[in-house]
Order: structure tokens, then sequence, then C-alpha cells
């Protein structure tokens, strides 16, 4: 798995807190020798206290679409979904390695808003990974998933890694 690949990151919002910030630059730096990183970072829509459901809906769809809007169709498309397929880190190495060996040149993950993804994103999606049955900070899954690539590609190339 060499540096042909390509990852995206495709999120909604700006990291705003410092610590978020000094951490996805040090998961970048630490990945650059292993794949070509990007984000596509798209705005995210101001969600007014209590709202609706259906002004939640119409808000994740807006989302949903700007972030469709940046994928390529030639990507592979892995949502991250609290209902997704949970894999270890070496099942999520494996799984990794056997897209590329496949052909897969180009993947993207897909972190929703605060709110979560619209079914659009679920459509589109290859692939659908679970972190936990847990919720987390959308700001925080991007810290937490770059090191979960990151440990991937150390599993990968049989360097070793914190377990």
């Amino acid at each position: 798995m060499g540096d042909t690949v390509k990852i995206s990151i495709a999120c909604v919002g700006k990291i705003k807190e410092k610590f978020y910030r000094d951490a996805i630059s040090e998961y970048e730096k630490r990945l650059s020798r292993y794949c070509k990183l990007e984000f596509l970072e798209v705005a995210d829509e101001k969600t007014p206290d209590g709202a609706s459901a259906s002004l939640e809906e119409q808000i994740k769809e807006k989302e949903a679409r700007r972030l469709l809007e940046r994928i390529r169709d030639d990507a592979f498309v892995c949502t991250l979904e609290i209902y997704g397929k949970q894999l270890s880190s070496e099942g999520f190495a494996g799984w990794m390695e056997g897209l590329t060996v496949k052909g897969t040149s180009h993947i993207v993950f897909v972190i929703g808003g605060s709110l979560g993804l619209h079914e659009s994103l679920g459509r589109r999606s290859d692939f659908s990974l679970s972190f936990s049955d847990m919720t987390f900070p959308h700001q925080l899954m991007r810290v937490i998933l770059m090191e979960q690539i990151y440990r991937a590609f150390r599993i990968i190339h049989g360097e070793p890694y914190h377990k």
C-alpha cells in the first residue's frame, strides 16, 4: 500500500479549538509518509436550540449536499455512522489494505455535522463504519479517525504501534 493512496476526510464545519488543530496537524505530518491526505471541509448550518425534527432534517440535507458536491464519483466512500460496522484496529488495517489491493486509490471518509448524516450520504456510501456505540463530538472524531488511519498504515507496513 504505497503513497499512491489518496485519503480524503470530508467533514462539516471548521475546527475552532487549538488542541484539536494541533492533534490534526501532528497526524497530518505522520500520515504524509504513507498517503496523500486532504480535508474536504464544508460549512455547517447553525442549528437553533429546540429545532424541530423537520428543520434538523433540512439542515442535515443542506450539509449533505455540500459534502456530496465535494466527493468525486470515482472515490470509495466510507461514512462514519453509529450503526456502521465496528472493526478492531487490525481489522480496519486489513479492510484498508484489501481496498487498495482491489485497486481503490481514493478513499473518502465522511464525518457528519453535529446532527449526524443525512440519508443521501448513506445512499452514496460504499461502506458504513462505526467507531463506537457512543457519540463523539465531530471535531474529536477527526482526530480519532486520523489516529486510526495512521495506526492502520503502521500495521500494514509491519511497523510497531502502541496497543
